[in-house]
């Protein structure tokens, strides 16, 4: 069997711009933060934000 066939090739391009999406929403939301409970839900905001920005902009294009 051809091996070649099999092989896949990770670019991580996606990653990288998640990641930015996360960090500039980390920023954000704990700047505006002033309890411990903001700062927490801060936190799981900054990880699901760029997800849902992602989500609405294919939702807005028609995907």
């Amino acid at each position: 069997m051809d091996d070649n066939k099999w092989r896949h090739v990770h670019t991580g391009g996606s990653g990288a711009v998640y990641g930015m999406g996360v960090i500039g929403s980390l920023f954000y939301f704990l700047q505006h933060s002033s309890s411990l409970q903001e700062v927490l839900l801060g936190l799981v905001y900054s990880f699901f934000w760029p997800a849902v920005l992602i989500y609405k902009a294919f939702e807005l294009l028609g995907f």
